[in-house]
């Protein structure tokens, strides 16, 4: 037993204490901090409803998007991870007085659509519901419509409905 409190080896042995005590610290922060530059950050859902029926609810991905009054937009849904090539949407079409007065019955539709490119920037993905149940994604780097239509609702059907 040394008497001597600070000989190489304990100076030795406190260095490597006071390393090794650095790196427990120090890793899960650098394990968090490569973990959020490398992951596909969380997106908004916004919706655009330009049918003369209500959404009553809708999901893309399983993410809800909520609701939308008929000829009208939605609010805005945050934040969940939406990548991968394809995107589920889900919604279901409900009805206003005057239409379930008139016999219309409320409808389920499901359609599975290419995900559409997303650019550095872009956090807000929209979902267009048109007129025959078609449906378009765009992403946008604001909660502003990215499209507009002077001349009306294109008619040009962009995608096929699958499920009824």
């Amino acid at each position: 037993m040394s008497l001597i409190m600070n000989s190489p080896q304990q100076r030795r042995w406190r260095r490597r204490g006071l390393i090794l005590g650095l790196t427990i610290l120090l890793l899960p922060s650098l394990a968090l901090y490569l973990h959020g530059q490398l992951r596909t950050p969380g997106a908004a859902l916004t919706s655009h409803n330009y049918m003369d029926r209500p959404v009553g609810s809708f999901w893309v991905n399983d993410f809800w998007g909520g609701n939308l009054a008929a000829m009208g937009g939605g609010g805005i849904m945050c934040c969940r991870r939406l990548d991968g090539s394809t995107a589920k949407v889900v919604w279901i079409l409900s009805l206003s007085q005057a239409q379930e007065d008139q016999g219309m019955r409320i409808e389920r539709h499901e359609i599975e659509l290419p995900m559409p490119p997303r650019k550095s920037g872009d956090d807000t993905l929209h979902v267009y519901f048109f007129p025959g149940n078609r449906i378009q994604l765009v992403w946008a780097s604001t909660m502003l419509s990215p499209l507009h239509y002077p001349d009306g609702i294109p008619n040009k059907p962009t995608a096929k409905k699958q499920g009824s």
